[in-house]
């Protein structure tokens, strides 16, 4: 399933977008999407309203897109999960998971302006694979159990400002954690119809020229692998969102470092989960 919410910041509504292009309000199931939802059997719910023609349809002309998920508790980044993106950034191989967290605040939806931050001179784009935790994670055992425990997944755009994250702290916080700097979405594509999230393809494109181009299978460390090594430092609730890592392209890994200025437009795609596109302007 495709679940999205739409309408204005704060007053968005739950949908489902079917398979032959249908929007159908969830209103009568849940009030939003969130992690009550999803942990308490909502997905079920919804897909049995569906097959049996329950839901009354939503015409979703001119209704802004929403991130899917409500405003997650928290959001766990993961850096250098690419070879290729360590290798451009000239950093070393990580051993282990590079774990950082970014102010779940940052989420937006996925058409959203995106703001540069007042004095910002480095900020610089990132496709990555959202993961959205489904059930309470604690000390998870191995990869089988791991996948369990996903709702579903959405494409995620990690915008970072390089000059605060590496120039100006120890930690990448400040750099990660800008207004607006984590546009989301558009749909959480239910687990179910991702059979096996190492094996898509993502792309970015900066005013129409493609600068990332990469698939899933050449993470370091995958979702599994992800999900079972947080769930050991940290518990993982349901709606948290894990950001698992970009490939290579970013402007911090070229030598004309193209970084963003106001008025660029991001595209973003992703195998199966849709596509982002925002335009970028001065806070």
């Amino acid at each position: 399933m495709k679940l999205l919410r739409l309408g204005d910041p704060g007053c968005e509504r739950p949908a489902l977008r079917t398979e032959d292009g249908r929007t159908l309000d969830l209103s009568s199931l849940t009030a939003d999407i969130d992690g009550t939802l999803l942990a308490g059997g909502g997905l079920d719910r919804v897909r049995a309203a569906a097959e049996a023609g329950t839901l009354p349809e939503l015409d979703p002309t001119g209704l802004r897109i929403g991130a899917p998920v409500v405003r997650p508790g928290k959001v766990v980044c993961i850096g250098l999960n690419y070879v290729d993106h360590a290798t451009e950034t000239g950093a070393d191989i990580p051993g282990r998971p590079v774990v950082f967290m970014k102010d779940p605040g940052t989420v937006i939806g996925p058409y959203d302006q995106v703001l540069i931050p007042r004095g910002s001179t480095r900020t610089d784009w990132e496709v990555e694979l959202a993961v959205v935790i489904g059930a309470r994670a604690r000390y998870l055992t191995g990869p089988q159990q791991a996948l369990r425990h996903v709702a579903g997944y959405a494409i995620s755009h990690d915008v970072s400002e390089r000059e605060f994250q590496l120039d100006f702290s120890p930690q990448w916080d400040l750099g990660k954690s800008c207004e607006t700097f984590n546009p989301l979405g558009p749909f959480l594509v239910t687990a179910d119809e991702v059979p096996d999230p190492q094996q898509l393809t993502l792309r970015l494109a900066v005013n129409g020229i493609e600068r990332q181009h990469g698939r899933t299978s050449d993470m370091i460390f995958d979702v599994a692998h992800l999900v079972t090594y947080l769930s050991q430092y940290m518990v993982l609730e349901p709606g948290d969102v894990i950001n698992t890592g970009t490939p290579a392209g970013v402007a911090l890994g070229r030598p004309d470092s193209p970084f963003l200025r106001s008025g660029d437009t991001t595209e973003l795609t992703i195998t199966g989960l849709g596509g982002q596109r925002q335009t970028f302007a001065q806070a």
